[in-house]
This record gives C-alpha cells, sequence and structure tokens, in this order.
C-alpha cells in the first residue's frame, strides 16, 4: 500500500527563522490536502524527485538501479551511524512504522533512501567524529564512495584532489543549486578555493543543524529566582549559610546610568528601561564592601538594588530581571543572583548546598567548553561561539582572534573568580562525572549554558512541574559589545549556520565509475529538496501523522505547513529517549545525521516549559532587542557571520597545521579528552592563586599567544588571506 505523503510546495523550507523554533508562535494543525506521491513516502514510485531517472535537469544523472554505494556516514559514534547497533535495537526493535529492526539493519530514513533512489547502501561507517572517521580512511579513500568528515577536513584535503568537487556538477543538482541560491552565506560557508582553476570548488555538502537563529541559551531553575527575588517586605529563611569572602569585581558602571532596550513585559513592543546606578550603586561593589554576609541579608541587598536602581520598574516581580519577557539583567546581576543561591540552599532545595553554574557533563570538555562560551556572552567576547575556530569579523573588515586578545583572559579571569567565591560547580572544577539531569533530579543545581529543547525536556524527568519547579531558557544578558559604538545591548554570537561536520564524495572511491558518481550527486541533491529536508528531519512518512483520509496533517511553524509527527514517534521519543529529540532521530530513525536538520520536528517535541522560555527569546529576537551575527556580508562587518571553512591554499593549510597549538586540538580543543586552556584558566586562574593581576596577566598571555611561540600572528595572516579571497569570490559572483 502507497504512503500518502507531502507536496514540494506545501513543504518549501523556510531558511530565514527568526528565532529558535519560532517558539514565540503557537502552532496551528492542519491537514493536507496532497494526495501525491513523494519521496517522503519511502515509495519509488511517485513524484519526479522520486525516480533515479525523470524529465527535469536530474535526467543527467542516471545510474543503474541497484548501484551500491559504500557509505562510512554518520554523526559522531556508533549509535548515530546509518545502521542499528545491538545495543540499540537489542533482540529486535519495533518502531512507529510497525517494522522490526535488527542490529545491522540500515534505519528507517536510509531504508526508505535505498528504495526511493534505487541504490544499494553498504554501510562502511566505523563509528567515530567526524574527524577520526575521515583520518581513518584517509589513506584507504578507494574503499569508500562517501565519507563523514569535518568541513575544515574536507575542504582542505578536496584541495588536494582526493575528493569530488561538486561545483562542476551543481546544474545537474538543481535542488542544491536553488538552495545556495537562495542562501548565498551558505555558499560562501562551503567554498573550498576562491583563486585559481579550481575557484568556486566544493568539497562538501553542508548539515544545518537549524539555520539562522539562536543555538545556545542562559537556563535557569527560574522557580527558585522568584523565591528569593519576588514578593513583599524582606526575605527571611529559617536557615542560611554565609556567602563566599568577596573576590568578583564590578564589570558594569559604579556610577551613572545606562539605556537598555527590552520588550515589554506582554511583548507587544520595545521599551526602554534605565539602570541607573547613582540610586543604589553597583551591587558588585555594595556586597564586596559588605563582605561576607549571611545569605538572607544578601538577598535583601540585591531586592533593594533592583528596586532602587529600576526605580521600582518590577515591582514585587524582581525575578523578572532575569526570567521576565522584559528581563535586563547583566554579569554583575548574575554575580549577585548568584551569591544568593549558593549562600540559600535551605531555602531552595532544602539541604546544605547547592551548585551554581555547571555544565552539562562537567568531566567532558566537549560540554565544559559551554563555560567559557557563556563568558563571552557575559563579558561581551566576540569570537567564543566562532563557527571557525575562534575567529570573528572586526569593524574593519578583518578577521580577528580572541586567542590573541586581552579581553578574552580578562573574562576568562572573571569566571575564575566565579570559581574562587563558589559560584560554579565544585564537580566542574574538578572534572567530576556529573550531568545535567544529576544536578536536576536531585535539586543541586541552578544554571548553565546549552541547548534548550534537550535540556528543557527533564522538565518531564527530572523536576515536578506540578509543585512549580522550572528549567528555562532565559533571556542573554546585556553587555559591552564593541561593535564600533562599545554600547550595552544584547548579543548573541551563538547563531545557527553551516555545522562544522559534512559528507563528502571520495574521488578514488567513484573513480571512473559513472553510477557511482552520480548516485553519490543523486544523494546529495535529493537531500536539499524539500522532501528530502523532510526525509532527513523526520524519517519516512510512517513518522508523521495522517487523517483518517491518509492525509499528512500539518502544523503552521515559522509561516510554512510542515509535517506533525505520529503519535507513535512521540511517544517513542519520550519511551526510548526521554524527549531527546536530536538522540531519538540519530539513534532510532537515521535522520538528522547530516544535510538539513528542520526544527519544526524539533519545536514539536519541545518541552511545553521549554517552549514558554524560548517563546520569548524569539520575541526579543524578532523586535530586535537581541542582536546576532548576520548570515550574509553585513553593512558593518562586525556583524558578519564567520564562515564555516575559509578557502585555504595548501601552503597555507601547512603553515597553519604546523602552528600545534593552535591547530588541531591543541591548546584549544572541544572535543572529549582534549586539553582547553580557557576551560583550564577558569578552573586554575592563571597562575593557581586567587589575587593575581588579572589585565597584566592577560595582556601578557594574549601577546604570548600572538607573537610568542604560539604563532598566533602567523595563524591569522593565513586566515586573513583566504577571507580576502573569499570576499573578492564573493563579490564576483554576488555584484
Amino acid at each position: 500500500m502507497k504512503a500518502k505523503s507531502i507536496s514540494a510546495m506545501l513543504l518549501a523550507v523556510v531558511m530565514t527563522a527568526t528565532a529558535f523554533t519560532g517558539c514565540g508562535v503557537q502552532p496551528e494543525s492542519s491537514t493536507s490536502e496532497s494526495k501525491a506521491e513523494s519521496s517522503a513516502a519511502g515509495d519509488s514510485s511517485g513524484s519526479e524527485a522520486s525516480t533515479a531517472e525523470n524529465s527535469s535537469a536530474e535526467d543527467q544523472l542516471t545510474y543503474a538501479d541497484g548501484t551500491v554505494l559504500r557509505m562510512a556516514c554518520g554523526y559522531n559514534s556508533d549509535k548515530t551511524g546509518m545502521s542499528f547497533t545491538a545495543d540499540l535495537a537489542g533482540e529486535g526493535i519495533t518502531l512507529a512504522d510497525g517494522k522490526t529492526y535488527n542490529s545491522g539493519d540500515l534505519k528507517p530514513t536510509w531504508q526508505a533512501v535505498e528504495e526511493l533512489l534505487k541504490i544499494k547502501i553498504e554501510d562502511k561507517y566505523q563509528g567515530n567524529k567526524a574527524a577520526d572517521e575521515y583520518q581513518y580512511w584517509d589513506a584507504q579513500l578507494d574503499q569508500v564512495d562517501m565519507l563523514s568528515g569535518t568541513a575544515t577536513l574536507l575542504s582542505e584535503n578536496g584541495q588536494q584532489g582526493k575528493l569530488v568537487n561538486l561545483a562542476e556538477y551543481i546544474d545537474k543538482m538543481p535542488n542544491f543549486k536553488a538552495y545556495l541560491a537562495e542562501n548565498p552565506i551558505v555558499r560562501l560557508s562551503i567554498t573550498g578555493a576562491a583563486a585559481g582553476p579550481n575557484s568556486g570548488a566544493i568539497y562538501f555538502s553542508p548539515y544545518f543543524d537549524g539555520v539562522n537563529d539562536i543555538e545556545r541559551m542562559p537556563l535557569m531553575r527560574t522557580d527558585w529566582v522568584e523565591k528569593l527575588l519576588n514578593g513583599s517586605g524582606e526575605f527571611t529563611a529559617d536557615a542560611s549559610n554565609k556567602t563566599a569572602a568577596p573576590v568578583c569585581q564590578p564589570y558594569m558602571p559604579t556610577s551613572g546610568s545606562i539605556d537598555i532596550e527590552v520588550v515589554k513585559a506582554d511583548g507587544s513592543a520595545v521599551e526602554t528601561v534605565k539602570k541607573n546606578y547613582d540610586a543604589y550603586g553597583n551591587i558588585v561593589d555594595k556586597m564586596n564592601a559588605a563582605g561576607s554576609m549571611d545569605g538572607a541579608a544578601a538577598v535583601n541587598m540585591f531586592r533593594e538594588y533592583i528596586d532602587k536602581t529600576y526605580d521600582g520598574y518590577y515591582g514585587e516581580n524582581r525575578a523578572d530581571l532575569f526570567i521576565g519577557q522584559n528581563a535586563a539583567w547583566d554579569a554583575d546581576e548574575l554575580v549577585a543572583l548568584l551569591r544568593c543561591v549558593v549562600a540559600n540552599p535551605q531555602t531552595l532545595n532544602g539541604t546544605d548546598s547547592v551548585q551554581g553554574l555547571f555544565s552539562r557533563e562537567d568531566a567532558n570538555t566537549q560540554r565544559r567548553v559551554d563555560m567559557y562560551r557563556l563568558a563571552g556572552t557575559l563579558y561581551g567576547i566576540r569570537g567564543m561561539e566562532s563557527r571557525l575556530d575562534y575567529l570573528y569579523v572586526g569593524t574593519d573588515g578583518e578577521l580577528h582572534d580572541c586567542r590573541s586578545e586581552a579581553g578574552t583572559y580578562e573574562a576568562l579571569s572573571r569566571m575564575h573568580d566565579m570559581v574562587t567565591e563558589g559560584l560554579i560547580s565544585s564537580a566542574f572544577v574538578n572534572q567530576e562525572d556529573v550531568k545535567t539531569e544529576k544536578y536536576l533530579s536531585d535539586d543541586s543545581g541552578f544554571m548553565h549554558y546549552d541547548y534548550n529543547q534537550t535540556q528543557t525536556a527533564y522538565n518531564a524527568t527530572a523536576l515536578d512541574n506540578a509543585s512549580g519547579e522550572k528549567y528555562m531558557a532565559v533571556m542573554v544578558p546585556v553587555a559591552r559589545w564593541n561593535d564600533g559604538s562599545e554600547k550595552y545591548m544584547r548579543f548573541t554570537e551563538s547563531w545557527r549556520s553551516v555545522k562544522t561536520d559534512g559528507w563528502g564524495i571520495s574521488a578514488a572511491g567513484v573513480k571512473d565509475n559513472a553510477d557511482k558518481l552520480n548516485a553519490c550527486l543523486k544523494l546529495i541533491d535529493y537531500a536539499y529538496s524539500p522532501e528530502g529536508q523532510v526525509m532527513m528531519s523526520y524519517g519516512p512518512d510512517a513518522f508523521v501523522k495522517h487523517d483518517a483520509s491518509g492525509n499528512v496533517e500539518t502544523f503552521t511553524f515559522n509561516g510554512k505547513e510542515w509535517p506533525v509527527i505520529s503519535e507513535k514517534s512521540y511517544e517513542d521519543l519520550w519511551k526510548l529517549q526521554n524527549g531527546n529529540y536530536t538522540n531519538y532521530a540519530r539513534y532510532y530513525i537515521g535522520s538528522t545525521l547530516s544535510f538539513v536538520k528542520s526544527q519544526a520536528f524539533e519545536y514539536q517535541c519541545t518541552h511545553e516549559v521549554g517552549k514558554e522560555g524560548a517563546g520569548k527569546i524569539s520575541k526579543a529576537i524578532a523586535l530586535g532587542t537581541i542582536k546576532h551575527p548576520e548570515l550574509a556580508i553585513a553593512e558593518n562587518s562586525w556583524y558578519t557571520s564567520v564562515p564555516t571553512v575559509l578557502p585555504q591554499e595548501v601552503a597555507e593549510i601547512n603553515a597553519i597545521n604546523e602552528l600545534t597549538s593552535l591547530s588541531g586540538s591543541g591548546q584549544f580543543g572541544v572535543n572529549k579528552e582534549t586539553v582547553n586552556i580557557f576551560v583550564d584558566i577558569i578552573c586554575k586562574g592563571f597562575t593557581g592563586e586567587a589575587g593575581a593581576d588579572a589585565a597584566a596577566t592577560a595582556e601578557k598571555v594574549s601577546k604570548d599567544v600572538a607573537d610568542g611561540g604560539w604563532g598566533g600572528n602567523t595563524y591569522l595572516a593565513r586566515r586573513n588571506e583566504a577571507w580576502q579571497r573569499l570576499l573578492t569570490f564573493y563579490k564576483s559572483v554576488n555584484g
């Protein structure tokens, strides 16, 4: 029986979403009237896009039915490959499509792709992270036809002729070509060469985990903020601890006033809120002058500060300074809040201790690095969440590297001051194996910086929402950002664009075999078609919801219609992965491994508490009170998003790779079990001792990286050479 699916017109994909999953808009259910058979159905006898031969430009990509593609493709572990592992499938696992899958079977998405494109997939994936997977096959590329890799590795090796240049076949790939035409910054981000005979080369297919919206957000136990800050009269507690001897110093002004744009509490418009430091003083400065104090006294001092500094703007709902639609908090106010949190565990969790800031996995470098990303957000440091290394575009149009800038190390030193005061979890400092779920289920952790959907899913499994417990995204902080004006504003560098992983076609693998080459190109092109984008996000048609007549039910997401996931798939999401959409999709459906991951699926799987917080952020982005990098060449170049890869020439690549402290894992690794000195500085400080002259030491460290033995100036010169070539190429293409 042929399944009903969705027409390409209905599923025109939104590539300009204003914010994370459009959570400020409630979805509206509808039903697709389309009876067209398409690729999302996993049926090979339907629409033009569903056969290996058709009457469009894709006719040029013909190949023999059953062409075998040897694919070393996956995400970052054996669980997130194309095939089921024994620990996932067990004795056989039955999914929402009613089929039972066993170890070694292709996952639903890839079985559907096989049938749809009339190919045979031979799964060669070794279960590695992208860089390691590519390195595994590098000396034997004749054994695979398509493989995973980092965008940088794929581009570098493409320059050496090891990978197929997709740009040479772009006219045979109408969906991919149209996608790039609609998203010029994507073209900029995947260009592997910008000069010479291969100018405009593309050596990998880009991966998007959403695009043009916010990625990471601050998340807080918002019920704790309300307990401490809201209400009339003084805060009282039967018991509280003493705040630590103060170490943190003011970041914001200590006198005068500044104006901050916020969204009104009702979300209707923008208004200006004044922070008047002359009315009370800087809260960190005032607390420091008081020294170690009782936790209740700290809360009351903070309440008085809020009332006077904001001239009663928040009334008795002072928590809205942090958690409201009209939030205006900054780094100093966060330090004050953290002091109140860790000094009042008896009120918050009924014990004698609570942790302030933590990371998703306090013993895993891949997650620990989110702490310095938070530092960048708190203290206005660009490059901490760059798409490429630690680079950003300055107001001068040149690339800059935050590793060579003193301000970076001053921000990290401020985070170390928080460690010294006990405001960052002891497990983070000591690298103990503690994860988000434990922090929440034990009521032992207050805040971290991470992805909204996966982390707020714990509201359903680790918190008691019925009693008011909430772990929720809150507004990004106000900081002093140097966009040419050094003004206080909200800005996030955590902006979705081309991810750092992708899939390339092995030149030695497909060699002179036109069938293999065309089948690989066809697969990539299909993935960027409207139907393919549904498949690569939702999986086959059986995983979406249909009405009694067999029509696909849809909902409005960012102004477009997208499928509703099936009830069985939603049940499996919670049964198998506790509401974690990404893991469920990758582990069991086989989708979201590469290409385009739509946030429409993820939105439906977001806990209501997650939608609430992200909705406020979405509104602020839409109304312009949260600024962000632009996926374009911005008028003010400071707002231009750094491409995920740069078209480095071989000599430049070799020069960069020789800088072992800066390249690869080096001293700035972001993967598990790598070294990252940013994280080390947060934990240990510059000397391992409190009280070091942070400004002077930061200046020295930044100079060591730039023109000492680290080679930062050489690194940056090579990057800027490629950047300028890329700009020249971009202007030649786009005028």
